[in-house]
């Protein structure tokens, strides 16, 4: 990837604590629980929703076998680009671990006809293009308007056909640089190893799947540039590529553009499948265990299998059998572990299908406290329950509901890595079958709880391997895992010689295509109402999926526990969620699962929300649980016990991050006293979250979320006629209390410490990369207007892929795997705030590197014209890309809301940035982007990065790590 994503089990440990879920039964002197959300509407069936799931396509095929599929959605003026190269990491020999994902970087370097893939893409107004690699395949992807597909084209061609004369040394050291680096930001987080552990111990040396997509170092450092010429030659012909288009095109006019601009290209060797016997799943000889201690705050367990390929028949029902016992929200580990017998702080459980094997999995994060025997017992004995009895029929109908309605939601997007794009193209490469989303959503609405039961069993009942990561000190290295598996035996490949490549055949010449008409941002008419109540209701229909997005937005945020205790109001909003007076946590749950609706509780800086995701067939019944939610929760005592355990241990794992370490210390020292001050996680101290009880959350409820500070947003498929009555049913009766709203207006107005400028170190032992985080506070506040040209000032400076500070550490250092800066957007103050991961070994030259770029902006290096065309013109012609979703028509109205601004912000945004010059930009970044009152905070190993900030010419100060008390018996 180049950018920051995770993979799924690296990311399991955040993903578990996230998942948190709620309470115990309701007890007997309480209202029985309910079993689903009062409401004479029925909601729609499996075989209903499969029936929405629907990407008609054309198809073709060039003479080169280049494949293309074609999918018309007009909705638009925008055009996914999506391309799978059907090789991954399963492919690379031995000593080659790693070239896969290596080559991902390359094919971003330029080709011999295109010098930069990404500054005329983002120019022209496309989304940043991006690309990642996986076991079974490598993809690009990128999503243009519709009058730069011809340039998206000619750009994807040139690199497919004609790349290897622009692969330098140079740009291979460099890329290897930038690799290394986002291996060792992954390996950096807590948890950050698990999966070369599981990999180790479920599959051989040699297997295909064993070795991680990202590799090891050693073959990094040995890759040649006749090494990566070869890996090229043999894998990234056309005839090993699939190209899918969607959007605002159809077959018609795509077969000439796609002839035009790949039909000259080779066809290259046949890349033979590597056989089943070879790559398919793996049976242990025997259940093994592994204990591997780690830099974390809580014991997780996890036990896996390798299971079959996602084209095996028995997949889909391992998919929702998984999804039941570790998915859900009501899922079988939730309900006995953390709910029922409160010896868990998260848990979960999923079938990861990869093309040839799976990787099936649960977790248990253990509640500090409890004995390791006790929980390993526990946890193995659901799993065992739910082997003997198999899922109720009721289960797997709303397993069933709630993935076809997330499904559902992934067909607004017509490309990047969730979109429609990608579904078809997966088909393709994977199944032969485009369709093959629909086969595989058909075979889940046909399940049987049977069914379920002997694949679970099947797969299950082998021998596991154990893996427990235990709180202690790291003592594995993840510079040395990820590879072959042989290294102890084996000496490790000689570092690359770096020998002059032959030369090579001069590449034809061509020209880039001229852009075509740009379409012209259109939102949604904005229709607005008034409850009986008084809360004002505003709605932008869209019908382009069948469902809509709806947030109740309060004036609180994490900003209003200043008022309060620190961690009131997450906690507050956790609750919602954890039982009413007639459902108990497991009731709420399953209401939503068999309905298909999604709510979500949240606090950002300023404002706390409530937000619902609904089928409109379904928007009745899910109004109603979302009513019952807001106006009717519980705070049982013993809920709240079990929630606040669960934060804690929330606070714990963030504490362990070198991130969120930063985030915290960096807005305690910009902000001092002030309300964003705040811990931005809004999980506040220890000590303040053991002081809070269900009367200070339920006195919170009642304090923030009041009908006369709240305002309702829907976006989707729904009319204003339909929908009025729906929440005047659910919300009208809603009455304000007589006492008046809050003073936080009083807090925000607190003064700021002085800014100054220095480094605030927090030692962080073992760490392979420190992470500096650096900000000041600005003299604007968010609601401040005509503020765009400090915008723009922050796309040149690192406000995205091609910004400077990025440019420079990233791409010409790499030292980094990326490297960027932000301007918050509060209601209050707001701040510059820059982020840079770096290895440990250049954290200081880093930060000297971050000085003079923000210095050099515009005294040395103003604005070019290249630049401003970038985040003019081309942002521009992007709005149309950044408005594709329900979600970011309704981000985009509830911003324009709490900032003050005009409705058709968005609509005259063009204009605007139309009339901002260079000088304009030179001007805001010198008034505002300056280093000089510039707070560094560091986070890495004392011992390793101390001495390199000695001579930057800013004082130091060494900052204790904060630290939460855990349990010794774990």
């Amino acid at each position: 990837m180049r950018i920051g994503t995770r993979s799924s089990l690296a990311a399991l440990a955040a993903a578990l604590l996230v998942s948190t879920a709620g309470p115990l039964a309701v007890h007997a002197q309480d209202k029985p629980a309910a079993t689903a959300a009062p409401s004479p509407t029925p909601a729609a069936t499996p075989a209903q929703l499969v029936a929405k799931v629907d990407i008609p396509y054309e198809t073709f095929q060039l003479a080169n076998g280049l494949t293309t599929i074609v999918h018309t959605d007009r909705k638009a003026p925008i055009v996914g680009v999506t391309l799978y190269y059907k090789v991954g990491s399963k492919n690379e020999p031995r000593g080659h671990t790693g070239f896969a994902h290596l080559y991902e970087h390359l094919f971003f370097g330029g080709s011999a006809n295109v010098p930069n893939f990404d500054i005329p893409l983002e120019a022209a107004g496309s989304t940043p293009s991006n690309g990642s690699t996986w076991y079974d395949r490598t993809n690009y992807v990128e999503t243009v308007p519709t009058g730069a597909l011809n340039l998206a084209l000619f750009m994807e061609s040139d690199r497919m056909g004609w790349l290897l004369s622009a692969v330098t040394q140079d740009k291979l050291d460099q890329q290897r640089g930038v690799v290394q680096n986002e291996k060792r930001q992954g390996d950096n987080q807590p948890y950050g190893l698990t999966r070369y552990a599981l990999s180790e111990g479920l599959l051989p040396v040699g297997h295909p799947y064993r070795h991680t997509t990202i590799g090891s170092m050693a073959d990094l450092d040995a890759a040649s540039l006749t090494d990566v010429r070869t890996w090229f030659t043999d894998h990234y012909g056309p005839n090993n590529v699939v190209l899918v288009l969607t959007g605002d095109i159809d077959a018609k006019t795509a077969r000439p553009m796609v002839e035009k601009w790949f039909g000259a290209i080779p066809r290259g060797p046949e890349v033979a499948p590597i056989p089943e016997a070879k790559a398919g799943p793996v049976t242990l000889a025997k259940s093994a265990s592994r204990d591997m201690p780690d830099q974390v705050p809580v014991l997780r367990l996890t036990r896996a299998w390798t299971g079959p390929g996602l084209n095996d028949p028995e997949t889909p029902a391992l998919e929702i059998g998984m999804h039941i016992l570790g998915g859900l929200a009501s899922s079988r580990l939730d309900n006995a572990l953390v709910r029922g017998q409160e010896l868990a702080v998260g848990v979960t459980a999923s079938d990861e299908p990869y093309q040839q094997l799976s990787m099936l999995s649960m977790a248990m994060m253990v509640k500090p406290g409890v004995a390791r025997d006790k929980a390993e017992a526990a946890f193995d004995a659901v799993l065992a329950k739910y082997l003997k009895e198999g899922p109720s029929a009721d289960e797997l109908e709303r397993a069933v509901v709630s993935t076809l309605s997330s499904e559902i939601g992934g067909l607004e997007e017509v490309g990047g890595f969730g979109g429609k794009g990608v579904t078809l193209a997966e088909g393709e490469a994977y199944s032969n079958d485009p369709a093959f989303y629909k086969k595989r959503l058909e075979a889940i609405a046909a399940l049987t709880p049977e069914k379920v039961r002997a694949a679970m069993v099947k797969w299950l009942s082998r021998p596991v391997y154990k893996l427990a990561i235990v709180p202690g000190t790291r003592v594995d290295d993840g510079a040395k895992m990820g590879g072959w598996g042989d290294e102890a035996t084996t000496p490790a490949p000689a570092p690359d010689a770096k020998r002059p490549a032959p030369a090579l055949p001069p590449a034809p010449q061509r020209s880039a295509p001229q852009l075509g008409a740009i379409g012209d941002l259109k939102l949604p008419a904005i229709e607005h109402a008034t409850l009986s109540n008084g809360i004002p209701v505003t709605l932008a229909r869209r019908t382009a999926v069948p469902k809509l997005e709806l947030a109740i937005d309060f004036d609180a945020g994490i900003a209003a526990d200043t008022l309060d205790t620190p961690g009131t109001q997450a906690l507050m909003l956790d609750m919602l969620e954890q039982g009413t007076d007639h459902l108990d946590a497991t009731g709420v749950a399953e209401a939503q699962e068999r309905i298909g609706a999604r709510i979500e509780t949240g606090a950002s800086t300023d404002t706390s929300t409530i937000s619902l995701s609904a089928l409109s067939d379904n928007l009745a019944p899910s109004l109603d649980l979302l009513s019952q939610l807001l106006l009717h929760p519980a705070f049982r005592p013993e809920d709240v016990a079990r929630e606040k355990a669960g934060q804690q241990a929330q606070l714990a794992q963030a504490l362990s991050s070198p991130n969120a370490l930063a985030q915290r210390t960096l807005d305690s020292a910009l902000y001092g006293q002030h309300p964003y001050a705040q811990p931005q996680d809004g999980l506040g101290t220890e000590a303040s979250l053991a002081a809070l009880t269900p009367a200070d959350l339920k006195a919170a409820h009642d304090k923030w979320l009041r009908p006369d500070l709240a305002r309702i947003t829907v976006v989707g498929d729904v009319t204003m006629g339909e929908l009025k009555p729906m929440l005047e049913r659910a919300f009208g009766q809603w009455k304000a209390p007589a006492t008046p709203a809050p003073a936080k207006a009083k807090a925000m107005a607190t003064t700021l410490p002085a800014a100054k400028a220095r480094i605030l170190l927090v030692d962080r032992p073992n760490s392979p990369q420190s992470v500096i985080m650096a900000g000041h506070v600005l003299p604007m506040s968010g609601t401040t207007q005509g503020t765009e040209a400090l915008d723009l000032a922050n796309e040149v400076m690192g406000g995205g892929f091609l910004s400077r500070l990025n440019a420079d550490i990233r791409e010409k250092k790499g030292w980094s795997y990326g490297v960027y800066s932000r301007v918050t957007r509060n209601e209050g103050p707001r701040a510059l705030v820059v982020r840079a991961p770096v290895q440990a070994d250049r954290t200081g030259d880093s930060i000297k590197a971050i000085l003079a770029d923000m210095a050099a902006l515009p005294a040395t290096a103003p604005v070019t014209p290249e630049e401003l065309q970038r985040v003019t013109e081309g942002a521009i012609r992007s709005l149309p890309n950044a408005f594709e979703t329900n979600a970011a028509v309704a981000d985009g109205i509830r911003r324009n809301a709490q900032l003050g601004r005009p409705e058709n912000y968005y609509e005259t945004l063009a204009a605007t940035y139309r009339a901002i010059d260079a000088k304009a930009i030179d001007k805001a970044s010198d008034t505002y982007l300056q280093p000089g009152e510039v707070t560094f905070v560091v986070v890495g190993d004392r011992k390793v990065v101390e001495s390199q900030l000695q001579g930057l010419g800013l004082p130091v100060e060494v900052v204790p790590a904060p630290t939460v008390s855990t349990a010794d018996d774990q």
